[in-house]
């Protein structure tokens, strides 16, 4: 198979490759395994790369190390579920800029602490992350300070695309399910692919509670949401970044949404066979899996497990 004709993306392959060399390396050559033990229950071959054994127990420190290291303001904001937040407060905390993070008055207290405890100002407003990224906009504007959005800033794509380098060296993967929230994170690594890997199919999957991504690739337009529904915060987008949407369309093969208890199924199934506490976000190729098992039956596939962060209580009740 020929690899798409992909020189005028958005997202950069030669970027990704500068950005391998420019991001701190305690968030870089994550592990990446076959767990034997949940292959034998899932009925395929199944890597894990696992993106929480790091300072903030997520993804997000690749495409922040890389955007920091490509701007020169000394403050900064952005919108945050609680992950990217946290990556970008520990790459400001790093080069002394000043971070306003805005998240919702609903989300992840840990992850609020760890924001706060990084240095960043945490304002807390709106019902949900795209309540909280529309003040952010507007406060932003207002105060003349230059705004980060996740998915929308090329270079949080092009970090997150890193991954998708070291998971070259696996060979010969037949799929790879990537959680799909704003798109850094499946653009970012579907890049490498599409252009190095063209066979490995592409599987972007979210929760059935907050669809609006897929739904939007799949109608080929923007599609929003007034609510979403799903314990998996880092991936609950409500109003789609167009950018994003026009980025996947070289990339997505395919794309899958799973229902809520399968995603608590799968951090069960993470936990016990793996040894991992994953965040509902994290575990959502997994249950794709479990929910089209014959899709996958015999094949050679990979997820990336892109984040971790759960509260006490959380884990008390999910796992």
């Amino acid at each position: 198979m020929k690899s798409a004709d992909l020189s005028s993306h958005r997202i950069s392959l030669e970027r990704i490759r500068q950005a391998s060399d420019v991001i701190d390396p305690v968030f870089l050559n994550t592990p990446q395994y076959n767990c034997e033990s949940l292959s034998k229950v899932l009925g395929c071959e199944l890597f894990l790369k696992v993106e929480t054994l790091n300072p903030i127990r997520s993804f997000k420190g690749r495409g922040a190390e890389f955007t920091l290291s490509r701007i020169n303001e000394r403050d900064l904001m952005c919108a945050s579920a609680g992950n990217f937040g946290q990556a970008l407060a520990y790459a400001c905390r790093k080069r002394n800029v000043q971070l306003t993070v805005y998240a919702s008055v609903k989300a992840n207290p840990l992850k609020l602490e760890r924001m706060r405890a990084l240095g960043a100002t945490v304002i807390l407003h709106g019902e949900d992350f795209d309540a909280a990224k529309e003040e952010a906009r507007r406060e932003a504007k207002r105060a003349g300070i230059r705004i980060i959005e996740d998915g929308l800033v090329a270079e949080t794509a092009e970090g997150a695309g890193t991954m998708g380098l070291e998971l070259l060296k696996l060979s010969n993967l037949n799929a790879l399910l990537i959680p799909l929230g704003n798109g850094a994170l499946f653009n970012g690594i579907g890049r490498v692919f599409k252009e190095l890997h063209p066979s490995t199919k592409m599987i972007a999957v979210q929760a059935a509670g907050a669809p609006a991504m897929i739904d939007s690739w799949k109608l080929k337009k923007l599609n929003v949401y007034n609510s979403v529904s799903t314990i998996a915060d880092g991936i609950a987008v409500r109003i789609p970044i167009a950018e994003a949407l026009t980025d996947m369309e070289a990339l997505a093969d395919e794309a899958l949404v799973v229902k809520e208890s399968t995603i608590l199924h799968a951090m069960k199934l993470l936990h016990a066979h793996a040894g991992l506490v994953v965040e509902p976000s994290g575990a959502v190729g997994i249950a794709a899996i479990l929910e089209n098992p014959e899709q996958f039956s015999g094949k050679r596939v990979a997820t990336i497990i892109c984040g971790g962060n759960l509260t006490e209580d959380q884990m008390k009740q999910w796992l």
